[in-house]
């Protein structure tokens, strides 16, 4: 490894990039620490949500964190060593990278970098993506397969799919503390942090997915009106085990797929509730022909080109997020 050693500024511009990663209720639940050269990244307990009691959310986050630090690093010329869960006494010291000067950035370095400030989460309904069977190889080939597995659900799944948000939100119809979380990450101000009612639907929208998980409803002009039913593709990453290591690994999985897509022209949305409950995990799971614990779905698909663009989702300062040591 290169003994040069990455700048501070380096370090801020890639890790800026990195909480651009999307997160469960945009919590955004990570800790960066820079020093000697090596950059650590931690989970956050104090921002893990109360119903999150594995914080299998939280770890899904900071993995997806962890790829877009990744990729940002290797279009500034660096290619990050990562070290996961490198104190086993310590598990939420997630990672240690350490950095070594790369002799060339490619061009395909700079557009998947770029795709991390392009990407957003798109909760409206899809239309179906075209030339998917060209496409398809190249999402496959960005996920590691030894960790994670990339399912594409037929289109006859979707009934069962609507089953299980349909049971999901019956479940916790009356869970208190489920619904003031969710009610508290999506307040009606703008802010460093949650969701902000922009990138929320209707009801008469959601009602148009159907899969994705119901939030506090706005009231606003109907979009998409012209996409009457969501025709998006499906995606379940899945993983061998339920352990920490495999909910970070597929918080990197999601971030490589949603940067592919990104690169690619379509639009995407993690879907995580259907996988939050036993019984809604359990349905998934039999969509499935192999047996793996299913952690997070992705809605892949098209929009209007002539759509305005969402603004960007807020978040929390660079000083809040990362701490330099001398």
């Amino acid at each position: 490894m290169s003994s040069t050693v990455v700048e501070t500024k380096v370090i801020e511009n890639v890790v800026w990039s990195a909480c651009r990663a999307p997160s469960l209720y945009n919590i955004q639940p990570w800790q960066w620490v820079f020093g000697g050269g090596q950059l650590r990244l931690f989970l956050d307990p104090s921002r893990v949500t109360d119903t999150d009691q594995s914080a299998r959310e939280a770890l899904i986050g900071c993995g997806a964190a962890l790829d877009h630090l990744r990729v940002a690093a290797a279009a500034a010329g660096w290619r990050a060593h990562i070290d996961r869960f490198p104190m086993p006494d310590s598990p939420n010291h997630l990672a240690s990278i350490e950095f070594a000067r790369m002799d060339c950035v490619t061009d395909e370095d700079r557009r998947r970098a770029g795709a991390i400030w392009k990407r957003h989460t798109d909760r409206l309904p899809f239309s179906a993506p075209t030339d998917w069977e060209s496409f398809e190889p190249r999402l496959n080939s960005a996920v590691d397969a030894a960790t994670v597995h990339l399912d594409i659900l037929p289109g006859d799944a979707r009934p069962r799919l609507r089953e299980a948000a349909q049971i999901a939100e019956s479940l916790r119809f009356y869970d208190v503390p489920y619904n003031n979380e969710l009610h508290w990450w999506t307040a009606p101000f703008e802010a460093s942090e949650g969701i902000p009612y922009s990138a929320l639907v209707s009801a008469a929208e959601g009602g148009r997915v159907g899969i994705d998980r119901a939030f506090p409803v706005t009231h606003q002009p109907e979009r998409r009106a012209e996409i009457p039913e969501d025709q998006g593709q499906i995606l379940v990453l899945s993983t061998d085990n339920s352990a920490r290591a495999d909910a970070l690994a597929s918080g990197e999985a999601l971030s490589a797929v949603l940067l592919e897509c990104t690169m690619a022209g379509l639009a995407t949305c993690p879907v995580t509730q259907l996988t939050e409950l036993y019984v809604t995990r359990e349905l998934i799971q039999s969509l499935l022909d192999h047996d793996a614990v299913p952690q997070v779905l992705v809605r892949v698909g098209v929009v209007p080109v002539t759509e305005k663009k969402s603004p960007p989702t807020p978040r929390r300062p660079l000083s809040e997020v990362l701490r330099l040591k001398s």
